[in-house]
């Protein structure tokens, strides 16, 4: 083998190499893992070809740079992969949840359209209760007339 084909051989080692982990770290390394709470906003699932879930969650808080002791809401946009989880999502819309998620650097369509995904749902508080409607009353006092 001559000198010119070993460095193109060692070249092209090299080159796959690097291309290969810029693809793990971009799209399969877990760059942060965290959990946030909220109230959810809304939860879909979309798409053409590969169907995610999609939400947004709206998170309070009472930190504004701009107006002093103002309140400031943040939306946090999220994927989620599997459908367990989902039909656990769906089942608390009603009250505030906490997500355990992980950040990837990159997104695949498979995966969904954020960066964060959804891996496991806390039920933060329980629903409220429902109060009657004064419209209920109002029909009982019309039937007794």
């Amino acid at each position: 083998m001559s000198t010119s084909a070993k460095i193109l051989t060692w070249v092209s080692i090299i080159s796959v190499v690097v291309i290969a982990l810029f693809i793990f770290i971009k799209f399969f390394f877990v760059y942060a893992e965290g959990v946030n709470e909220g109230d959810i906003n809304y939860f879909q699932k979309e798409g053409f070809v590969f169907k995610t879930y999609e939400g947004k969650m709206i998170q309070s808080g009472l930190k504004n740079s701009k107006v002093q002791g103002s309140i400031q809401s943040n939306e946090f946009h999220f994927s989620v992969v599997d459908e367990g989880v989902a039909r656990k999502l769906n089942e608390g819309m009603n009250t505030g949840v906490k997500l355990h998620w992980k950040r990837y650097l990159g997104t695949l369509p498979w995966r969904g359209k954020s960066q964060f995904i959804v891996d496991d749902v806390y039920i933060a508080k329980q629903p409220a209760e429902r109060k009657p409607d004064a419209s209920s009353g109002l029909q009982k006092m019309g039937n007794d007339l």
